[in-house]
């Protein structure tokens, strides 16, 4: 998801500590391959992941939606693999993710791969699923449900001691892809088989989904079909409508998209400098303090992008040319011959993803000669970038089940 919030002093500094009083709490991990160890973090029962559907997800999301109710409980386990950076050289770095599995499960069984979205907090991600409602949604309604459920956390999250990598696209890849193979080390120390590959994601994890998607089908690694909700698969078009055609009900923390992506661009394509060109001398200490997770007021982060941004970006050619527009075209995840069966859901009234930008990744796809097929953009209705994920969740698992039972 977008960043619903920034958070307050108190609730910053406290992330700083929450990933190592998480990790003393754990059990001892377990070494799989190289490289890669994992530990039973957790074990929620039938109980809590109908709570789960019933009661925390709407409160979440802010509308009530029908799940098919759990039928098992599910064991979670935190992943570490090591991983590389690819756009600094390969440098290496030890990212986190998540496999949850039914208890008691041999297999075969479906895995869905789940990309998170964007969150404040380092650890509101899938290998922290009690900070997470989005995973939680997705344990109870696909774990509990007979799937297996993989999630990487990203560079720069979870335990991570890099930076957040937001947004950048080869990083991004790189994550998942090495999560999959992790999670195929645990689940073949857990004795379960395996069979099709699904891929899902929202907003950034939307994003993410489509670029891990491409990936995967350029080293060959079959998908069974891949869906989305509210994906920003164009970011560069996204921005633009932020800073030169703003809609009424355009979200107040989209200025968290600037200065997460600003800043992690600066660091991961190595251009001292570039967020300090993008924003307003007076704002540029606070917005780097937002991206480092380091204490700051909320209240001092401005909400009209006129404020926080410098003017010159408001004019689309300069953003266009500048260091940092020529980095946001690059955060794209559509524009190839896409081979899998996709489904990009989108939300009439999404505060932060338009009609547009959800219907793109088809539209792209519909103009290439007679018109590639396989991706199909869907409509949730009115709803808003929460309840978009919402309605979509069950969606996904009725086409995934219908495609489980074709086998």
């Amino acid at each position: 998801m977008f960043i619903s919030t920034i958070r307050t002093i108190a609730a910053a500094a406290a992330l700083l500590v929450a990933p190592a009083m998480a990790w003393a709490q754990q059990a001892a991990p377990a070494s799989v391959a190289s490289g890669v160890t994992y530990a039973l973090i957790d074990r929620w029962d039938v109980e809590r992941l109908n709570k789960i559907l019933t009661v925390d997800t709407p409160a979440f999301s802010g509308i009530g939606v029908t799940y098919t109710p759990a039928r098992t409980a599910v064991n979670l386990y935190r992943v570490t693999y090591n991983s590389v950076v690819p756009e600094r050289g390969n440098k290496p770095i030890v990212a986190t993710g998540l496999v949850a599995i039914p208890d008691g499960a041999t297999g075969p069984l479906p895995v869905v791969s789940y990309q998170h979205g964007t969150v404040y907090e380092k650890t509101q991600v899938p290998s922290f699923p009690e900070q997470s409602p989005e995973t939680q949604l997705m344990i109870a309604q696909f774990a509990a449900q007979g799937y297996v459920l993989i999630g990487a956390d990203y560079f720069g999250m979870g335990t991570s001691r890099e930076p957040e990598g937001y947004m950048v696209k080869g990083s991004h890849q790189q994550a998942t892809l090495d999560m999959l193979q992790a999670a195929r080390a645990v689940l073949a120390d857990r004795k379960v088989a395996t069979t099709d590959l699904y891929l899902a994601g929202w907003s950034q994890g939307g994003f993410v989904t489509m670029a891990f998607l491409e990936k995967l089908e350029t080293v060959g690694i079959p998908v069974k079909a891949a869906v989305t909700a509210s994906a920003p698969a164009d970011v560069f078009a996204a921005l633009n409508g932020f800073l030169n055609f703003p809609r009424k009900n355009d979200a107040v923390w989209v200025n968290s998209l600037f200065i997460l992506s600003s800043f992690a661009f600066e660091h991961y394509y190595g251009i001292p400098g570039l967020a300090r060109s993008l924003f307003n001398p007076d704002h540029y200490e606070i917005a780097r303090k937002a991206y480092f997770r380091e204490p700051f007021n909320a209240a001092d982060v401005p909400t009209d992008l006129k404020v926080l941004i410098r003017k010159e970006y408001f004019d689309p050619n300069y953003f266009a040319e500048s260091a940092y527009g020529r980095l946001v075209a690059q955060a794209q995840s559509y524009r190839w011959v896409v081979k899998t069966p996709t489904r990009n859901f989108y939300g009439e009234a999404d505060e932060a993803i338009t009609v547009g930008i959800g219907r793109l990744p088809m539209v792209y796809q519909q103009a290439i000669g007679a018109g590639n097929p396989t991706v199909e953009a869907v409509s949730a209705g009115q709803t808003s970038h929460r309840g978009t994920f919402a309605k979509s969740v069950p969606d996904w698992k009725t086409w995934f089940d219908s495609l489980n039972a074709a086998r």
